[in-house]
């Protein structure tokens, strides 16, 4: 089988992006690890070789042994035995195979045993890992908890947890409760300390907690008797070793069915506080989802890549009339949207994930030494960047996963309703992602303010400036530029009438335009740099964006303030 790394040539071609240069840069300190360890990398090169290496270890561990398993592990899923979780076979197997590989913990810093790899490749192993088994990279991605863990826990917490998980332990966010899901404010799960243990004890259920009976938990409580609200919620390390946590049951899921989804009773159960009393919301949480999203982008555009190699592969071998049905408009339109769209969901992926890596890496080196003016100016430049693009991109990612998992079944016809087809399991486990680590309205939301305050049209207008579009992409430019103008045209007409009520109707809207411009920039960047990876796409997504573009600008235009009320009934 096929190396899912390498046969992916638009996945290598991220790490070539010019800012990696600043990303490696910052993540390396100047390459100071390279005496204390045989394995860091001495210069660029060698960094972005390591990436390369180790990523390819990924794509042949995900073709020979994940995907294989993949369908017996969605047959077989996990079960609860004695109040514990025990995995399918298949997903022991998985995690032996990345375990003896070396490949859990990438992210951390090699003291502790990892790898030290920026987010941009380690979001790349997440995108194969999610083309395998979408299932199994939520066990495998820990969903940001080792990077929250290493941000916001001290010294000591790190130096007991964190080699454990580099050495092959899992992790879990313990969130939602029964009465708490997208609204956190209302957690009510108590921590209380106790001075006879000196720890803290926490009491309650949490529900929906993704791989909940993890080695280690990062667990959202409320510290502060009387409080209802977040500011009365602290976040804590629970470890699974030191038991008061059983799984009351796993919930019978539409997909990810290896990944087991739990319901959790804490009776006593001794923790340790992670960071600061009454921040574990506002502060920590917030930023846990952040990463978390950006891993349901990098799952999306995972499953997105298996629906078209799906869909590629059967309307090229099915044949109807005489001939392959991919010979057939309906047909290769269809493909062609598919494939326009997963790289368009990639582009934005990696765009934000560079974003993320130069900021995280200034807010990392800021806890050694005072930044530089430069290098602040440049750590709320990138944060800005990071935090206006991550609900885009976990938002329209995910609906991409689910339009694509869609179209697969199509292509495939009455086959792809049949489980015998991996379409059928596609369509299943790509449903969550748009759910899952805030819906897509939720996404909307968080977005909103970057269309009002015009962020996102600044950087539209900034692309426009520093692409240098090859000459037979200048037309999509232009096009671009003209979308952009209805764009920011549209904009205007919502926001003169400073009704936010309108502003909120028109929202997922106005979200989508903005995202499918931004999307059609960094295509026809990327296609002037490699014509022949991403040529097809960029004209294809123009062309599709504009055509939604127009249309929301005209659904929007075609309203008066008065008739919005229609759709309040």
């Amino acid at each position: 089988m096929a190396n899912f790394y390498t046969d992916t040539p638009e996945l290598k071609f991220q790490l070539s992006h010019p800012l990696m240069k600043r990303v490696v840069e910052l993540k390396e300190r100047g390459f100071a690890d390279k005496d204390a360890y045989d394995y860091a990398p001495v210069d660029h090169e060698d960094a972005i070789d390591s990436y390369d290496k180790v990523l390819e270890i990924v794509g042949e561990i995900c073709a020979e042994v994940v995907a294989p398993n993949a369908e017996g592990v969605d047959h077989e899923g996990p079960k609860v035995v004695d109040g514990h979780v025990e995995y399918a076979s298949g997903t022991q197997e998985n995690l032996k195979a990345t375990i003896d590989a070396g490949l859990m913990g990438l992210s951390m810093p090699r003291r502790y045993g990892g790898l030290n790899f920026p987010n941009t490749p380690y979001l790349m192993a997440a995108d194969v890992v999610s083309r395998a088994d979408a299932s199994f990279e939520n066990l495998w991605a820990l969903q940001d908890c080792a990077e929250t863990l290493y941000e916001f826990g001290n010294e000591d917490q790190r130096s007991r947890f964190l080699p454990r998980i580099c050495a092959g332990e899992t992790m879990s966010m313990d969130l939602t409760e029964p009465d708490a899901g997208s609204d956190l404010q209302s957690v009510m799960l108590r921590a209380t300390y106790s001075e006879k243990d000196g720890c803290w004890l926490l009491n309650g259920v949490k529900r929906f907690i993704t791989n909940g009976d993890s080695n280690i938990h990062l667990v959202l409580a409320r510290s502060e008797e009387g409080t209802k609200d977040g500011r009365g919620l602290s976040m804590f390390i629970y470890d699974r070793n030191q038991g008061g946590v059983t799984v009351r049951r796993i919930e019978n899921k539409m997909g990810i069915k290896g990944s087991p989804t739990c319901e959790l009773v804490y009776k006593n159960a001794k923790a340790e506080l992670c960071g600061e009393r009454r921040l574990g919301l506002i502060k920590y949480v917030m930023a846990l989802m952040n990463g978390a999203r950006l891993g349901i982008a990098a799952q999306s555009v995972g499953i997105s890549q298996a629906a078209y190699n799906e869909a590629l592969a059967y309307a090229k071998d099915r044949k109807q009339f005489g001939k392959a049905i991919i010979e057939f408009p309906a047909v290769y339109d269809m493909l062609s949207t598919m494939k326009a769209k997963l790289d368009a969901s990639r582009a934005l992926l990696y765009e934000t994930s560079r974003y993320v890596d130069v900021y995280k890496s200034l807010d990392d080196i800021a806890r050694e030494r005072k930044l530089t003016p430069e290098e602040k100016a440049e750590q709320k430049q990138y944060s800005r960047y990071a935090d206006s693009f991550t609900p885009l991109s976990k938002g329209m990612g995910s609906e991409f996963a689910n339009q694509n998992a869609y179209d697969c079944i199509q292509v495939h016809g009455g086959s792809g309703f049949m489980k015998d087809y991996t379409c059928e399991r596609l369509y299943r486990d790509a449903r969550i992602t748009s759910i899952y680590e805030g819906t897509t309205q939720l996404q909307v939301v968080a977005a909103i303010r970057y269309v009002t305050t015009r962020a996102y049209l600044a950087r539209m207008r900034d692309f426009e400036q520093t692409t240098q579009a090859a000459p037979e992409f200048e037309g999509l430019m232009n096009r671009i530029k003209a979308m952009t103008d209805l764009y920011e045209r549209t904009i205007d007409k919502v926001t003169e009438t400073k009704d936010g009520e309108q502003i909120d109707f028109f929202a997922r809207r106005l979200v989508e335009m903005s995202a499918y411009i931004i999307m059609a920039h960094l295509l026809v960047r990327d296609a002037s740099w490699n014509a022949e990876l991403f040529g097809g796409s960029a004209n294809v997504f123009t062309r599709w964006a504009e055509a939604e573009v127009e249309k929301h600008a005209n659904f929007i235009g075609s309203f008066s303030s008065d008739e919005i009320a229609f759709y309040r009934k």
